[in-house]
């Protein structure tokens, strides 16, 4: 990811669980918090409870590809935390994608004209 660092630190996840806005559809929820960076940084959530380890990353991969392929029509200075859901896991990539992509507008985290 070009203009994205990852976020790992549980600090940084729990400051956006409590004080972030947040969307959410089926398949996941996003929460958002302006920071003083320059850039996006992001993070990914996979319960235990989607299932094994192979499935559980198969979910990130899918969910990172699609921010990673429209990260340009992202506003830059934003931390992003994405919650995968259990229906990520069987859900079309095209159907994850709109979800993604319209959960990213309800936060107004899309630049203006794409």
């Amino acid at each position: 990811m070009l203009y994205t660092v990852s976020l790992k630190d549980n600090r940084s996840f729990r400051r956006l669980y409590s004080s972030g806005k947040s969307a959410v559809s089926p398949y996941m929820a996003i929460y958002v918090k302006k920071n003083r960076l320059g850039t996006n940084r992001l993070g990914m959530t996979v319960s235990k409870k989607i299932g094994c380890a192979v499935v559980r990353n198969r979910t990130r991969r899918r969910l990172k590809e699609i921010y990673r392929t429209h990260e340009a029509a992202f506003r830059s200075g934003y931390d992003i935390v994405v919650v995968a859901r259990s229906r990520a896991v069987g859900a079309d990539f095209a159907l994850l994608t709109k979800n993604f992509l319209g959960c990213a507008g309800k936060l107004e985290l899309l630049k203006k004209g794409l």
